[in-house]
This record gives structure tokens, C-alpha cells and sequence, in this order.
């Protein structure tokens, strides 16, 4: 396993409670749209087996054409170790990288795709609105819909709506709305559903899709294939 160290070159705060962490490309390091990578704090490997307390499965936000590895999470004010630490860290401190993978590249099947994600889920998505405005080949359209109840909604100049482009992306703050538009976007049937979220979110939008008769193959999770199967048999809706 490569581990790639590198130093932070920006902290963008997106919101009270979100920041940014671009950090440098080291060379060879490569990604594409989609991608997560594991994020270490020093001091992971310093004993004998890896603290894992220091190391957190992130999406990369950026594409790299954008020359900088960005990381976009949530810190609140009562959190993990690893988050508390993390909010400590400066422009120049070092972390690693490993590990780096995508599940969810753009499929480009002449296809409708749809963005299901809530709160940072959007930094998933992020990448993936950014190559389809950029190369739009072999798919029809994207349509993009955020849940985050804190109204803080994260990369508006992204995220907005571009019809000459055929991008749209609607952003709810409750509940009940965001599922109701779920069940409308599902109305949609040979479309392409991928969702970002906790495992509870992923699950209740699993059953919805489900109830509306969208096949699991039109199901995309950021999720190794081994663990796809637990979320996307039918038996596993809840």
C-alpha cells in the first residue's frame, strides 16, 4: 500500500460548521470524478499497528485539473477525535493519503442521472457535475437534490441550476419534501439514481426507488461491491 504524504495549501471555511481542506497533488497521486481516498493525521503509523482514530474514509471534492486535493467534511462543535484534531490543523501541516478509489464515476450510458445526497454528501457530487458541465457526452440530462436542515447549502456556484446545459439542482431543507421529490424524480424509469448520505439515508432512499420500481442495477452508492449487496438486495430495504 502507497501512502502519499502531503501538506495542507488552503482551509476554505463553506460554512459555519463545513470546511475545505485543499491539499497539494503529490506526484504520481490520481483520481477521478467520484473518488474517495483515506485521510491520516500524523501519528497513524508511528506504532506498531495503525491508529485507526486517525484515519477517516473522505470523498475528494475536486477534479484534477483544479490542482489541489480537496476535502470537504462537517466539523461540529462536539466531535470525534479525529474531527477535533483536524479543526487544529494549519495551512502547511501534513497529512497522508491512501487507499484512494472511485465508485461512483459519471456513467455515461445516454442516460437521465440524478444526484440524491444530503448535507456534504454534495462533496461526492461535487466532481460530478463539474466533468459533466465540462463534457456532457452520453448523458441526457442531471438533475440534482440536496436534504440539509441547517439551510447552509454548500457549493452554490456549482450547484446551480443551468438549463442551456440541461443540469438542474434543487435544494430542500425537511424531510418529507426531499422523499416526495424522490418518488417524483423515480417517476423516471430508466434512469440512473446514485446516492450519497449515512447508511440510514442510503437505506431510506433505497426503499423509496424500490417502491417505485427502480432496479438495483440503477442504484449507485459509494460503496465497495462487497458491501453493495447489503443495501441493494431487496430484502435489505427496510
Amino acid at each position: 500500500m502507497q501512502i502519499y504524504w502531503t501538506k495542507i495549501n488552503k482551509i476554505i471555511e463553506e460554512t459555519p460548521e463545513v470546511k475545505t481542506y485543499l491539499l497539494d497533488c503529490p506526484e504520481d497521486f490520481t483520481w477521478e470524478e467520484g473518488a474517495h481516498t483515506h485521510l491520516a493525521l500524523e501519528g497513524f503509523n508511528a506504532g506498531e499497528k495503525p491508529n485507526r482514530s486517525l484515519v477517516r474514509h473522505m470523498s475528494i471534492s475536486t477534479l484534477p485539473h483544479e490542482n489541489s486535493i480537496g476535502i470537504t467534511t462537517r466539523i461540529k462543535e462536539q466531535c470525534s477525535e479525529y474531527k477535533t484534531i483536524l479543526r487544529t490543523l494549519e495551512v502547511g501541516s501534513d497529512v497522508a493519503l491512501f487507499k484512494t478509489h472511485s465508485n461512483v464515476p459519471l456513467k455515461r450510458e445516454d442516460k437521465n442521472v440524478y444526484l440524491l445526497s444530503s448535507g456534504v454528501g454534495l462533496a461526492t457530487f461535487r466532481p460530478l457535475v463539474l466533468d459533466y458541465l465540462n463534457r456532457a457526452d452520453n448523458v441526457n440530462q442531471i438533475h440534482s437534490l440536496n436534504i440539509d436542515s441547517s439551510k447552509d447549502f454548500l457549493f452554490k456556484d456549482v450547484f446551480e441550476s443551468a438549463p442551456d446545459k440541461k443540469f438542474t439542482s434543487q435544494f430542500v431543507d425537511y424531510r418529507e419534501g426531499y422523499y416526495e421529490e424522490v418518488k417524483n424524480l423515480a417517476a423516471d424509469k430508466d434512469g440512473l439514481f446514485y446516492v450519497v448520505g449515512s447508511d440510514e439515508f442510503l437505506a431510506q432512499n433505497i426503499e423509496v426507488l424500490f417502491e417505485q420500481g427502480i432496479h438495483p442495477k440503477q442504484i449507485m452508492l459509494d460503496k465497495h461491491e462487497q458491501t453493495l449487496s447489503k443495501f441493494l438486495s431487496v430484502d435489505a430495504s427496510v
